[in-house]
C-alpha cells in the first residue's frame, strides 16, 4: 500500500448535504482518509496509491456527489 495525499478545490460551496457526502468518502474504494481544509474551499484526501491514481480519486468523488475541480 502507497498512501498519497492530494488536495481538490470545492467548485461550489459547502453546504450541509455536501458535508455529508464528505464524511462517507472514506468508503470509496482506495481512498482512506477525507478532510475538509480551514478554509472550506478544498479538500485533502489520503488514497492507496497502488490502486488508483489521482484522476481516478477525483472521478469517484464526483460519482459521490463531491463536486471536486479536478484540474486542481
Amino acid at each position: 500500500m502507497t498512501k498519497v495525499q492530494i488536495r481538490f478545490r470545492l467548485e461550489r460551496p459547502l453546504d450541509e448535504p455536501m458535508m455529508t457526502r464528505i464524511a462517507a468518502a472514506h468508503s470509496i474504494y482506495g481512498i482512506m482518509h477525507v478532510q475538509l481544509a480551514p478554509s472550506t474551499e478544498e479538500i485533502a484526501v489520503m488514497y492507496d496509491a497502488s490502486r488508483l491514481r489521482p484522476e481516478d480519486v477525483g472521478a469517484a468523488l464526483k460519482r459521490g456527489g463531491i463536486p471536486v475541480d479536478l484540474e486542481k
